[in-house]
């Protein structure tokens, strides 16, 4: 029973590590799927020339880099009245250097956006969700209101402007998805009335090198410049979700010691058990140190065999429940849509060392015990 405590609490451990593991790494890769690493802001009238602005941006670490403009409208389809859409203005050919929108289309393509017919209606991108809620698809015609406004002689006008929708793209994270609208720069400039694009996205070589480079662009880049990262921008969400990792670890361990105190248990049954073996192993010349030895290598034995078991249980079971993705959630709730496991080499280290030393700690005590035995007392009434 002892073994089987162990093994319980190693299992427990490795799943709940491999489960909060992966939910910020499926949160962390939709969210810079979708969007870029860092972004650059300038003060004013934006960026006015691309091609100088991009040219300093790049710098080690700098792999790609974009112009964009972003704001907000409401769309509007014949079977829908209106839903919110964040509009963003992007470059065709250098927008998929930043995000992952190539991979990201499930129906129609990236170059249509550029390469419209004459007389044709612009295109837009719209986020799958969306396209949903919209009830359109590729080919499908849709009104954008944007809060900018026309005066009219007789009253004030939202603007409104006529898409079709040439692509729909799926990135995985709900807050893109249902508010996606895609369209290129120079369309995105004349709607919103900015007069060039409003911020930079770069991606970088390395994800966790993004604050470091942050903090390098900033100060190589006058004050009129704003950089964050995709850190900075989530901040909060990770850093709920590693308190919560700490917490269901440090709340699953206590299994781990229930199971230790089972050890110390049936490890002090033993020595009472075995008292009149330990007496004459005495008599007959055995030293404190081997009688001590023998049940802390008991207790270790029961250790190792818990800690390999759980560890392959663990393993196991991650790997089961992750390849078929067996506990699904709501995508508008949890941003993901199931729960992934994701098992790290040092996650798995750290809780078999640490289990281990607990197993070996709770011997010391029994062990002490037995080597203490008095083999005169021990055998009076035998």
């Amino acid at each position: 029973m002892s073994i089987v405590g162990v093994a319980v609490g190693v299992m427990a451990l490795i799943i709940a590590l491999a489960l909060m593991t992966g939910v910020q790494g499926e949160l962390r890769d939709r969210i810079v799927g979708s969007t870029a690493h860092i972004y650059v802001y300038k003060a004013g009238d934006g960026f006015q020339d691309v091609a100088a602005e991009l040219e300093k941006l790049k710098i080690p670490g700098v792999i790609g880099a974009a112009p964009a403009v972003m704001g907000m409208g409401l769309m509007q389809s014949a079977a829908y009245e209106g839903a919110p859409a964040q509009i963003k203005g992007i470059d065709p050919a250098l927008e998929p250097l930043v995000t992952d929108i190539r991979s990201a289309l499930v129906a129609g393509s990236l170059e249509a956006l550029a390469a419209r017919p004459e007389g044709a209606l612009d295109g837009v991108i719209l986020g799958v969700d969306l396209a949903r809620t919209l009830a359109v698809g590729v080919g499908g015609e849709v009104t954008l209101v944007t809060p900018r406004a026309i005066i009219t002689p007789t009253r004030i006008m939202p603007t409104l402007r006529s898409f079709e929708v040439v692509g729909i793209v799926r990135f995985g994270f709900y807050e893109t998805d249902t508010s996606a609208a895609l369209m290129t720069m120079e369309t995105a400039a004349r709607v919103l009335g900015h007069t060039g694009p409003n911020m930079m996205q770069l991606r970088l070589a390395d994800l966790d090198q993004a604050s470091a480079t942050r903090d390098q662009l900033q100060r190589s880049l006058d004050p009129s410049y704003t950089v964050q990262d995709w850190t900075e921008l989530n901040g909060a969400l990770y850093a709920a979700l590693q308190l919560e990792k700490l917490a269901i670890s440090l709340t699953i361990g206590l299994i781990v010691l229930v199971a230790a105190l089972n050890i110390v248990a049936s490890l002090v049954l033993l020595v009472m058990e075995k008292s009149r073996d330990i007496a004459i192993l005495r008599t007959m010349g055995a030293p404190a140190r081997a009688i001590r030895l023998v049940f802390m290598l008991q207790g270790l034995t029961i250790g190792v065999i818990g800690t390999g078991l759980g560890t392959v249980l663990g393993l196991a079971v991650c790997n089961f429940a992750d390849r078929y993705e067996l506990i699904t959630l709501p995508s508008d709730v949890y941003q993901i849509t199931y729960l992934p496991f994701r098992v790290q080499v040092m996650d798995v280290v750290t809780v078999v060392f640490a289990v281990l030393v607990v197993c070996l700690a709770a011997t010391i005590y029994p062990s002490r015990q037995a080597a203490r035995l008095d083999p005169a007392e021990a055998l009076r009434h035998q």
